[in-house]
């Protein structure tokens, strides 16, 4: 059974998306203060986080800063309805994805399952032999049974989803990547209209990785449609 943290200081939504929640088999525990929630990670450990911005003591963009650096867990924040620039700044400090508030349970459910699947399950062309442990990519190394990928020596850390995309394209250098493949495959749903998360990840994942050797970008838009990861 998949352990949820809810963080929100309202209440009596806590408690009517934790009963929900818990309708549909996940454990729920909820704090209200952002500032309780570093108490909270230290004691459970939980397979995702429901975060919201708007917190007492420390805002949910100083919690998911925290997150960052501390837990690789992750978090599905909950922005105000029409904020683009909450929405923007969640994903740049690490968010795996957003819902504007007030939010449908059953998509908030749809959308939670959907980033635990994607955080449980590797993509079948990561499925190596057992002896294989790593995969090379230029100057870019990735071991798949950790999920972790490294720049030369130094790791490089990326959300969940900052990663599958990562993989997507590297799995696919040189050629080009639909906005539509990613948003289905990494996001695990249609691409919307307006959708800018797409964006925000591939701009976190360039900014992490910086330029190749030859001192160019390494993840090229092809505008309107998709990316490329250049072959080096």
């Amino acid at each position: 059974m998949h352990k949820i943290l809810l963080v929100d200081d309202d209440e009596e939504l806590c408690e009517l998306l934790s009963e929900f929640l818990s309708q549909e088999g996940f454990t729920v525990e909820m704090v209200h203060d952002g500032g309780a929630v570093s108490t909270m990670l230290n004691n459970h450990q939980f397979d995702l986080i429901v975060l919201d911005v708007m917190l007492p003591t420390k805002s949910g963009f100083e919690v998911l800063k925290e997150l960052s650096v501390k837990k690789k867990t992750p978090v599905l924040m909950l922005t105000a309805k029409g904020d683009e620039i909450d929405r923007i700044l969640g994903l740049e400090l690490g968010a795996d994805d957003y819902l504007s508030k007030p939010c449908n349970p059953r998509e908030l459910t749809a959308r939670i399952r959907s980033i635990i699947r994607r955080v449980e399950a590797l993509p079948p062309s990561l499925q190596l032999d057992q002896e294989e442990s790593s995969r090379l990519y230029a100057d870019i190394k990735v071991i798949p049974s950790k999920r972790q990928v490294f720049l030369g020596d130094s790791e490089v850390e990326l959300t969940g989803t900052e990663y599958e995309i990562l993989m997507l394209l590297l799995d696919n250098v040189g050629a080009l990547v639909t906005r539509e493949s990613i948003s289905e495959q990494c996001l695990g749903r249609r691409l919307m209209a307006f959708d800018r998360s797409i964006d925000m990840h591939i701009s976190h994942v360039r900014k992490k990785l910086g330029v190749s050797p030859d001192n160019k970008e390494r993840i090229k838009t092809i505008r309107g449609v998709g990316y490329q990861y250049v072959a080096i």
